[in-house]
């Protein structure tokens, strides 16, 4: 099995190799995160850095399955991610009720992908991003899909150059809202959540509490708001 990402699909694919008793490279950019690496190569991956940025990392991949013939596996733009995120939304739904909204992170698309397409108009699916990796809101402004330049402080998670082909059909069914996040909310919404509920999530999981603490969504006062907290690869030290 072949993946690129910046860790955490590549971490569910090693899983998924490990338990089928099979080869697993995972190709990272530079900018993921050590902890992620030694996840990856904890579950027997083996993890090849595959340029600076994730595009880089993809290109790789792709040549070298090319070469191999390996069973190539998407970060976020394959039906069955899609999918596994759509069984997400149907347990939210199973545990607490269908939510009047909920809040999700956005990088190449996969999860709010999947979670969007389950909740279709039954809940306002609100889409988060940092203001320095915009790949699903420079795609509503240029009305598909388009590269943008990412970077910032959920980069290795978020850092998809391009909304994912699935995603942005997905979102613009029924995602009407897609909104930014500065890194200095997340970094607080990310240690807030440790300080305050010893929830360790890397900076990628704190879109949706930094979107509530920050002022950009307001609730109503009766609106029940479901927060997906999504990613918890990461050094402890950096909650420090």
């Amino acid at each position: 099995m072949i993946v690129a990402s910046g860790g955490n699909a590549g971490i569910a694919t090693a899983a998924a190799a490990r338990e089928l008793g099979v080869r697993c490279e995972v190709f990272v950019p530079e900018l993921s995160s050590p902890a992620k690496r030694a996840r990856l190569a904890a579950l027997g991956a083996t993890v090849v850095v595959g340029g600076a940025a994730y595009a880089d990392a993809l290109q790789a991949c792709t040549v070298r399955q090319q070469e191999t013939g390996a069973l190539l596996t998407h970060a976020y733009d394959q039906p069955e991610v899609l999918t596994g995120a759509g069984t997400l939304a149907l347990e939210i739904g199973q545990q607490g009720g269908v939510p009047d909204s909920v809040l999700v992170s956005v990088g190449g698309g996969g999860l709010i992908g999947g979670v969007a397409s389950w909740f279709g108009q039954r809940s306002r699916v609100v889409a988060l991003e940092p203001e320095r990796a915009p790949t699903l809101f420079r795609a509503r402004e240029a009305g598909k899909p388009v590269d943008v330049a990412v970077s910032g402080i959920a980069a290795d998670s978020l850092g998809a150059q391009r909304i994912g082909s699935l995603a942005w059909t997905a979102t613009q069914a029924h995602v009407r809202d897609a909104l930014l996040l500065t890194d200095e909310s997340i970094r607080a919404a990310q240690l807030w959540l440790w300080n305050e509920l010893k929830l360790a999530v890397e900076p990628a999981a704190a879109l949706p509490l930094a979107a509530l603490h920050s002022g950009r969504y307001t609730p109503r006062a009766d609106e029940k708001v479901c927060l997906i907290l999504c990613g918890a690869n990461l050094d402890p030290a950096t909650l420090a």
